[in-house]
């Protein structure tokens, strides 16, 4: 099988500029337990062919996944001493499983994420969708011959961007597994997954990071200025995502996101030309770094109602889950075809506001 290189000049669709990709990375922030739970399954020689890492966005899915991967592609014999006095999934990094597995370029590692389309008019070059063309890469990937003794790893990154002829097309591959595969599959909102997938996968939860953990991980990636009290303020609004706080430590992100909170505290009243000017900031031609906040912040927020399930009434939750939807799927669609981003930022706070008083 031809080995997939990636091209230097196509970002991952979730990629933050000056920021490391988590294949790049050789240091974890936070999932101490997560990282010991793999470790200790690949020992054991009985471990699960299929997890579902599962966790709020940002806050290191994707880096502990290829953690792994790379650990077991340079360990493809569980029983050695290396792995059974391992204290973690560390790999050096003047090892060549992880100069590859850095550049996208190992064969036994398949990366399914949302294609780069060159020909898209958008600004967003990547599609909408984790499309099902995508996840057919994983037949013939499986169904190549690799060394003996090697494993094949998938990571699909992440599911909740398939669309559902994708999610078929996972649970077909996922119901034959071949001998020494690995699938990783990333998942925000698990409980969105087909339930055929997450019968055949073992669940492993991961935690958002700790105020502590991600003051750590902006340090580790040399984000942070240096000033204690802003450091605070971001690690405090980030909610234990690392992702929001490398974006909140930029440009005028943290006064945004200021904002946003004293929005939502608000619920369900609206200050309407708080709300409008909001809008206006981050819904402008142009403003990609702040709708992309914009995005982060609401999917925190609800997130959160939505992890509050055993104190939150039942048409609360499903309301909210309406509003999740409803807001993604509007984003997608003023990305795709260039529609008004500060409209919907509008009808995300109109719908906040129902669904709080619902």
């Amino acid at each position: 099988m031809a080995v997939e290189r990636v091209d230097p000049h196509e970002m991952e669709a979730d990629a933050l500029e000056g920021v490391p990709l988590p294949r790049e990375r050789a240091a974890l922030i936070g999932h101490g337990a997560a990282e010991r739970a793999l470790l200790d399954a690949y020992r054991s020689g009985r471990m699960h062919h299929a997890w579902i890492l599962a966790g709020p966005k940002g806050i290191g899915k994707s880096t502990l996944a290829f953690r792994f991967a790379r650990f077991v592609l340079a360990h493809p014999d569980p029983t050695v001493d290396a792995v059974q006095s391992a204290v973690d999934l560390s790999v050096a990094r003047d090892t060549p499983t992880f100069g590859q597995v850095a550049s996208g370029a190992h064969p036994g590692l398949l990366h399914l994420r949302r294609p780069y389309d060159a020909k898209r008019k958008a600004k967003d070059k990547f599609k909408q969708d984790l499309t099902v063309d995508e996840i057919r890469r994983a037949v013939p990937f499986f169904g190549s011959t690799g060394a003996q003794g090697s494993w094949r790893i998938c990571i699909v990154d992440a599911a909740d961007d398939m669309n559902v002829n994708a999610a078929n097309a996972l649970l077909k591959v996922l119901e034959e597994p071949p001998r020494r595969s690995l699938f990783l599959v990333l998942s925000h909102a698990p409980g969105r997954l087909l339930p055929t997938i997450r019968s055949r996968c073992r669940m492993l939860r991961t935690d958002p990071l700790t105020r502590e953990e991600v003051r750590a991980g902006l340090l580790d990636l040399g984000v942070s200025d240096g000033d204690p009290a802003r450091a605070e303020r971001i690690a405090d609004l980030a909610d234990g995502s690392l992702r929001t706080a490398i974006t909140l430590a930029r440009g005028e992100a943290l006064d945004l996101a200021d904002l946003f909170q004293s929005l939502v505290a608000r619920l369900p009243e609206l200050d309407p030309a708080a709300v409008h000017a909001f809008a206006e900031t981050v819904g402008r031609p142009g403003a990609d770094e702040g709708w992309t906040l914009f995005l982060d912040l609401i999917g925190d927020h609800l997130h959160a109602r939505l992890a509050d399930a055993a104190t939150t009434p039942l048409h609360r939750l499903v309301s909210v889950t309406e509003v999740w939807e409803k807001t993604s799927r509007a984003a997608r669609e003023a990305d795709a075809f260039n529609l008004d981003r500060k409209q919907v930022v509008l009808n995300a706070f109109r719908d906040l506001a129902a669904a709080a008083r619902s």
